[in-house]
């Protein structure tokens, strides 16, 4: 275990149909690199991952939404699949959650759909991300930069396509959440 994410703590933000590689390869090497994870989610008890659009596993939340303390944690990770962000966006307190990190400065890696979150939550303003292609409109139309590479790096802001961009993306991810806090980020919000 390498040690670049000792004594840091990461808050993993998911409901229901989040894209399971999306949360267990990221959360994997982060804790390989000696962060604590624990995922919050507004769901009761445990969450439902897919495989695309296959059921997988249920993992159980750590933390309660409505309990979750944002200065408790260093930095925001973010998985994708469809439905998960779509119904994070539609909780004002998943939005309020996400956004505290951004005024904070703290980084945040988001995957795949998992930007839709911070659509809603008015942060990616004149910042340049990627994504899932289909929610390139929706960037561009909050003020974005849509870009379309394996991995975006904006002043603490980590974005990556799909699963494939896994290992890029964490490597990105754990850089900045090594760097810790990014003025970058808090001019965003």
């Amino acid at each position: 275990m390498s040690s670049e994410l000792n004594n840091k703590k990461v808050a993993i933000l998911v409901t229901d149909m989040f894209e399971q590689v999306e949360l267990t390869e990221p959360r994997k090497a982060l804790q390989q690199a000696g962060a604590q994870t624990e995922l919050v989610s507004p769901a009761k008890g445990e969450v439902q991952g897919f495989n695309h659009f296959d059921k997988g596993d249920k993992f159980p939340v750590d933390v309660p939404l409505d309990s979750a303390d944002p200065n408790q944690y260093d930095a925001l990770l973010l998985p994708g699949g469809v439905g998960n962000p779509d119904q994070l966006r539609m909780n004002p307190k998943a939005v309020e959650f996400a956004s505290s990190f951004f005024r904070a400065g703290k980084p945040v890696a988001a995957i795949c759909h998992g930007p839709w979150l911070l659509v809603e939550a008015g942060v990616v303003r004149g910042r340049t991300l990627t994504s899932w292609p289909s929610l390139q409109t929706d960037i561009r139309n909050a003020g974005g930069n849509w870009v379309d590479q394996e991995v975006v790096t904006d002043g603490g802001l980590v974005t990556s396509r799909k699963p494939v961009d896994i290992p890029a993306f964490n490597r990105k991810m754990i850089e900045e959440f090594q760097e810790g806090i990014h003025q970058q980020q808090k001019r965003a919000s």
